[in-house]
């Protein structure tokens, strides 16, 4: 069961120092806990996370374990990571861990997309200041390349715009046809099984499953965000 994730404590988060030290000292269950108050504050580290999913692995809480993984790949994409969590999702029969050279492209360009996105802004203020300061005379087609120059920083924009997705908390969820109790009944997710979200509606989501609309009941549903 997804319980790890259903509820965040409220109390003062220490020090990141504090939970590497009982980590390192062997206290593992009680750094996981310093490090679910850190995450409230939105505190993380590459070693945070990674640790928080070995500690939830080794309870055989996989479902919370896949979160803090997925979580990883939302502020650190990696291949590597991903491939990890593929293989924990595919041990225990869970769907929407693709792991295919498309799934392991998009997170590489995702790695180094603030870099590339810096840097193609910067140029397009670059020239677009140069082009006002000597518009007398520029033939009309430095404008026409400028602004096809800008259509693809746009695209660039909207291509490599993250998705936003969501893990099952519960066992057993239901995914209904339509935002409805009434609505056809389409499956039963697993905990742990991952689902794109593509909108909200009252209180469901709308997610894609197996290249299809579904709905879930929001709190059947954790966001990885």
């Amino acid at each position: 069961m997804f319980l790890a994730q259903c509820a965040i404590l409220q109390a003062a988060p220490p020090l990141p120092s504090a939970a590497d030290s009982l980590f390192t000292g062997g206290r593992p269950l009680e750094a996981y806990q310093q490090y679910r108050q850190l995450l409230h504050r939105r505190l993380v580290s590459r070693q945070q996370l990674l640790r928080m999913a070995a500690v939830q692995e080794s309870h055989d809480q996989y479902p919370a374990a896949l979160y803090y993984l997925n979580l990883y790949q939302q502020y650190y994409p990696s291949p590597a990571v991903w491939r990890k969590t593929a293989e924990l999702a595919a041990t225990h029969r869970l769907t929407g861990y693709p792991d295919n050279w498309r799934q392991q492209l998009g997170l590489s360009l995702r790695r180094y997309y603030p870099t590339v996105l810096q840097g193609l802004l910067a140029i397009g203020v670059a020239v677009g200041t140069l082009l006002l300061v000597r518009r007398r005379g520029l033939a009309r087609g430095w404008w026409l390349t400028y602004g096809f120059y800008l259509l693809f920083v746009l695209a660039f924009l909207n291509i490599f715009d993250t998705s936003t997705v969501g893990l099952v908390c519960r066992p057993r969820a239901a995914l209904m046809s339509a935002p409805s109790a009434g609505a056809a009944w389409l499956t039963t997710a697993a905990a742990g099984d991952r689902l794109l979200v593509r909108g909200q509606q009252d209180i469901w989501y709308k997610v894609l499953w197996r290249g299809r609309t579904a709905y879930i009941r929001q709190h059947d549903l954790l966001l990885v965000q």
